[in-house]
């Protein structure tokens, strides 16, 4: 392997200015963009690519985009001839998408007198609205042409230049186009940003260097993952849970996960998951491939960038068809969302039956996503989207931690300031649900409360999960308290709000998001 012949000074070098663009391109995206979504709750990744289109080097970003945006490079380059210069934009989840929301931008790096692109860098954004038949584009539907603008891959920026009809229609079909074409400008400037940076790293080293060492820390993550497997032993390992719902008729949708360990490869089959379903979670393969990759990967304890090579030891298999790889053209909003953490619950639960003093009690298993949106009173219209934290499963040796996002969110908990500086909102309470972390030696981190008032009328999708089964305990621990959803009224009526719901509410109404607790470690020890 090209990691071998690597000088280790050199390398330690290279893979640090690897993951700084990634990290600087993070910043400039944070800092730029409009949207508290991308601003507050930094609900975006960025990455680098070698010359085939191959992760060199991704930020500590989101993990459910950050295992799939690589399909999403590939189909940028299948799809699109590129220049210098350009700028490719695309959404589609069955495309390496995640669900339409995630907005993915794709720019080709040509070098030299390189008649190709030399590198290649992106970024994916979470936008508050792109359309669809609800504010924020995260509808309880039943087909993916409800859930917002579908973008194939099509050059957004040509040669340098905007291009404006397709700059239009995209701010046509969507309810806040100001702030989306700022979160988009800032998309551009994160890639301007990765691209400089490259630029600068290959005139100073030369562009043979740079490529030798971007192989050589695919290589090395490659090297480093095999040795992690190799240590798990040998055998399958399956582990079954259930989506509550779909929002619509089913209800306990089963997930199966087979973990089979050979050597340094692994391979996880879903094969048993059940079919498709009407509603808006299903998970396209590339959820399912980041979801797994990510459990792995949590296993590294050197550090290695996330890239390529993390991959090359993994093998996933997932039935076309099945709500862990939907056809085309099933809704797909909670699959990244919602589903995406039931699979790392699952694919945990498998490894957990083979590393039982390494692998923790599940978290909350959900993102618990709100979505809204209206009018103010000015008459201009808003678009809302977050997620909420909750409790981490307990380790060994450690309780889990309260009110965080674990797992397949890496966000921020939106600062109450900032939701109140954008929004007819009021946050009327924000605190850890006492009591919600389940049993053990090592018990789960606690879920959290949050209350919105609305000062004015406003539209409201929730899709949320763990509302009726329990985040699971191992090695004797509790499970984990489930989430609850309340809306309570003017009037003083007070309503219970299933996992997966559609809500208008009035000014003065309030809605209120109880998370789940995080499982218990351990059987709890008992006084003697």
């Amino acid at each position: 392997m090209m990691a071998a012949l690597a000088d280790p000074i050199e390398f330690e070098i290279f893979k640090n200015l690897f993951l700084s663009i990634a990290e600087e391109m993070g910043i400039t995206l944070c800092r730029t963009g409009f949207s508290p979504n991308i601003k507050e709750r930094l609900d975006y990744s960025c990455a680098i690519y070698d010359e085939r289109g191959e992760a060199i080097a991704q930020g500590d970003h989101m993990p459910v985009h950050l295992g799939a945006m690589p399909l999403s490079v590939q189909a940028a380059i299948e799809h699109v001839a590129m220049e210098p210069g350009d700028v490719v934009i695309l959404n589609d989840p069955f495309r390496g998408g995640t669900h339409l929301p995630d907005i993915t931008l794709v720019q080709p790096i040509f070098v030299g007198d390189e008649s190709a692109p030399s590198f290649y860098v992106a970024n994916r954004a979470h936008h508050s609205d792109v359309g669809g038949m609800s504010p924020g584009s995260m509808p309880l539907a039943q087909e993916v042409f409800q859930e917002g603008l579908i973008l194939p891959p099509i050059k957004l920026v040509r040669r340098g230049e905007t291009c404006q009809d397709i700059m239009a229609l995209i701010l046509a079909n969507v309810r806040t186009p100001i702030e989306r074409e700022g979160d988009l400008s800032a998309q551009i400037a994160a890639n301007r940003v990765g691209e400089a940076r490259l630029r600068a790293v290959v005139a100073r080293y030369g562009l043979e260097r740079v490529r030798h060492y971007a192989r050589a820390v695919q290589d090395y993550a490659e090297r480093i993952m095999r040795d992690t497997i190799s240590r798990i032993p040998d055998g399958a390992y399956s582990f079954d849970d259930v989506m509550d719902d779909d929002g619509f008729s089913r209800e306990r949708i089963g997930i199966r996960a087979m973990v089979r360990i050979a050597g340094d490869t692994a391979e996880v089959d879903f094969a048993g998951t059940e079919l498709q379903t009407d509603g808006g979670v299903n998970a396209n393969f590339a959820i399912t491939l980041a979801a797994s990759i990510y459990c792995f990967r949590c296993l590294v304890q050197e550090d290695v960038l996330y890239n390529s090579g993390i991959s090359r030891a993994v093998r996933v298999l997932a039935p076309l068809g099945t709500i862990v790889n939907a056809r085309h053209p099933a809704a797909v909003a909670g699959g990244n969302v919602e589903t995406s953490q039931r699979i790392t619950d699952v694919v945990l639960g498998a490894l957990a039956k083979a590393l039982p003093e390494v692998i923790p009690a599940a978290s909350q298993g959900t993102m618990n996503n709100v979505t809204l949106g209206g009018v103010r009173a000015d008459g201009s219209a808003f678009a809302y989207y977050e997620t909420m934290g909750g409790g981490m499963g307990g380790r060994n040796g450690l309780a889990g931690l309260s009110g965080l996002h674990t797992h397949m969110s890496n966000t921020r908990n939106t600062p109450i300031e900032a939701i109140e500086h954008y929004l007819p909102l009021r946050i009327r309470s924000y605190a850890l649900r006492e009591g919600s972390g389940g049993a053990g030696e090592y018990p789960g981190g606690e879920g959290m409360r949050r209350e919105y008032e609305m000062l004015t009328d406003t539209s409201v999708t929730l899709l949320s999960e763990r509302r009726t089964g329990h985040p699971y305990g191992v090695q004797g621990g509790g499970a984990g308290g489930c989430g609850v959803n309340t809306v309570l009224r003017v009037d003083g009526s007070v309503e219970a709000v299933s996992a997966k719901a559609r809500l208008q509410l009035r000014r003065g109404d309030r809605l209120r998001i109880e998370s789940p607790g995080g499982g218990g470690y351990g059987a709890g020890r008992t006084e003697g």
